[in-house]
C-alpha cells in the first residue's frame, strides 16, 4: 500500500508536519510579539505541539481523546511548577526550561485548554474532510 493510501501513515505525516509548523509558529510568536499575547499564544501552541505528538504516536486516536491527553500533559507540567523541581531543572538545561517552564501561572491552564480546543477542532475538520473524500472516491465506478 502506498504511503498516502494508508490513513495511519498519512495521519502521521500530517501530524509531523503540524508539529514542525507549530514549533515555527511558536518561535515566530516569541520573536515578533510580546506581552500577554505572546505569552499565552506560546502556551496554547505548546499544547498544540503536544497534541500533534500524541497524534503522531497514535494516528487513529479521536480528536477528543487527543485533546484530553495533550491537555492533561500540559496541565501536569504546569502543576509540577508548584514544586521546585522544574525551576531547578530549568536552571541547568535550556531544553528543560522549554519543556517544563519554571513558574506556575493559573492563566496558563486556560491557554493550554484553548490550544487543545484549537487542535481538536482542526483535527476533527480534517478527519471529516478526509472521510468525505474517501466516500466520494469509493462511490465513483
Amino acid at each position: 500500500m502506498a504511503l498516502m493510501e494508508d490513513p495511519s501513515s498519512r495521519t502521521r505525516l500530517l501530524a509531523a508536519l503540524a508539529a514542525v509548523v507549530t514549533v515555527a509558529a511558536g518561535l515566530t510568536v516569541r520573536a515578533v510579539t510580546g506581552g500577554w499575547f505572546g505569552k499565552y499564544a506560546g502556551d496554547a501552541l505548546y499544547t498544540v505541539l503536544v497534541y500533534a505528538l500524541v497524534v503522531l504516536v497514535w494516528p487513529r486516536i479521536t480528536p477528543v481523546r487527543a485533546a484530553i491527553g495533550a491537555l492533561a500533559f500540559s496541565w501536569a507540567v504546569e502543576l509540577a511548577q508548584l514544586t521546585p523541581v522544574p525551576a531547578a531543572l530549568s536552571e541547568v538545561s535550556v531544553v528543560a526550561r522549554l519543556v517544563l517552564g519554571s513558574t506556575f501561572g493559573a492563566a496558563d491552564l486556560v491557554a493550554y485548554a484553548a490550544g487543545a480546543l484549537l487542535a481538536a477542532s482542526v483535527h476533527a475538520l480534517a478527519r471529516r474532510r478526509s472521510r468525505r473524500r474517501r466516500e466520494r472516491a469509493s462511490a465513483v465506478p
